[in-house]
């Protein structure tokens, strides 16, 4: 049956063909040309959109970079994006790399009288692309690589990102019922996934407190249902997932398969078309590999907004998250504001600002067995990128950035009292 699911994901992003009937006020009409869309019109046409990963929900006012097109009954769009990176960082855990951190998500969408059907499919060849299953980022901590916890590190994406579908029905003017599901996808848990927010401008690197706010947007065996009720660009859903709880593994060729061992709910709110906003809690079972009796109590709060002034594009995202471990004390939390300003679709600047805990697993072998808080992070990045290239469906800009790390003092030891890391970034994007 998985095999099967599969194979109907991928035959049906490649080969199906059709006509999107303007229902459910979609923005998007038939004769549309490839690379637009807009800004979402309403509160349900922008849950329709379905251009964030899983089920994420965006300021309705951002209208993210892609192509399109009508072939019959269905709406083809394409968006993705790869950066080329050379990191390097100081201190006595500083190393240096080129890599690249990149993906791909083709999409389908038919609109019927009273309904919508997505088909989704998200890739990477970080697995390639990435050289020792990890780039470097300092204080950065979280699954393995080589039967060791990664240290100092972040892993690469896996190969199959997302392959799901949606299905949206409406019950009424005012609320729509969803369905989402797939072997490999985002459950209701966390904000926008970082590789998909607008707001981290050209940043290739993963924010510190990525296993306390949004890993799970790889997840296995994936299951969400929600309710969604609004009235113009003003709206409120809630949603439900049951998916397995363990990360990915080290082979990030492959798809996992598991039983539905977790679960989570969220609660999103658009109090306006620029911003939107969610709470959610997930117990996730077993997450970490190194920790394989611990269960995770996780909770993330998050605010998104847009806004767009002439040819100028300001984005920012602030989030909060936390992961209790069950049955003991340790209570890990992590903040995040990060905000991205682009000038005319020709220069971006960007900004991150982290305050994260970390554990005892940075220690590496002389790592207490049992994983406790040993510390609080910040990181302090902010980068500049210039467009060098563009044709009518897709962009190049070419930048640089840098993070200044403040370092508690039970870590300096081992990371010198101020490690700086910078990059140097070609980023290429679909769409504009």
């Amino acid at each position: 049956m998985r095999l099967f699911c599969i194979a109907a994901l991928l035959a049906a992003s490649v080969c199906v063909q059709g006509q999107n009937q303007d229902q459910m006020g979609m923005s998007m009409p038939m004769n549309m040309p490839m690379n637009m869309g807009g800004p979402a019109k309403s509160f349900t046409e922008n849950l329709l959109r379905r251009n964030a990963a899983g089920t994420d929900l965006e300021p309705a006012s951002y209208s993210p970079p892609m192509v399109m097109r009508m072939s019959g009954n269905w709406m083809q769009m394409l968006h993705g994006e790869v950066s080329v990176v050379e990191q390097q960082q100081t201190g006595p855990r500083g190393h240096d790399k080129l890599f690249s951190v990149n993906w791909a998500m083709p999409m389908l969408q038919r609109s019927y009288e009273h309904s919508e059907l997505t088909l989704r499919a998200m890739f990477s060849l970080e697995p390639a692309t990435i050289s020792g299953r990890y780039y470097p980022e300092l204080f950065q901590q979280g699954e393995t690589a080589f039967g060791k916890p990664i240290v100092d590190g972040q892993h690469p994406h896996n190969l199959f990102m997302e392959l799901a579908a949606l299905y949206d029905a409406k019950a009424g003017s005012h609320t729509l019922l969803s369905l989402y599901g797939g072997p490999v996808g985002d459950p209701a848990l966390g904000p926008e996934a970082y590789p998909h927010r607008a707001s981290i401008g050209d940043n290739p690197l993963a924010p510190l407190g990525h296993h306390m706010q949004d890993s799970t947007h790889i997840a296995w065996d994936v299951l969400t249902g929600g309710i969604a009720i609004g009235s113009g660009s003003r709206g409120i859903r809630i949603e439900a997932s049951g998916f397995h709880g363990r990360e990915p593994g080290e082979n990030r060729w492959t798809i996992y398969q598991g039983a539905l061992d977790s679960w989570s709910t969220r609660l999103s709110i658009a109090p306006h078309r620029d911003w939107a906003a969610q709470y959610s809690v997930g117990h996730l079972h077993s997450p970490e590999a190194v920790h394989p009796d611990e269960d995770v109590l996780r909770q993330t709060a998050s605010i998104a907004w847009h806004h767009t002034l002439g040819q100028n594009n300001l984005n920012a995202t602030a989030v909060w998250g936390r992961n209790h471990t069950i049955g003991t004390p340790t209570n890990e939390n992590s903040y995040l504001l990060e905000g991205a300003l682009s000038l005319r679709a020709k220069q971006t600047i960007w900004m991150r600002i982290e305050n994260a805990d970390r554990t005892s697993d940075l220690l590496g072998a002389d790592a207490p067995s049992e994983e406790t808080v040993i510390g609080r992070v910040q990181a302090y990045t902010g980068g500049y990128a210039h467009s060098i290239w563009h044709n009518h469906w897709s962009a190049a800009e070419l930048g640089a950035q840098g993070t200044a790390y403040g370092v508690p003092s039970s870590l300096t030891p081992i990371y010198s009292a101020h490690p700086f890391g910078v990059a140097a970034v070609l980023h290429w994007r679909i769409g504009h």
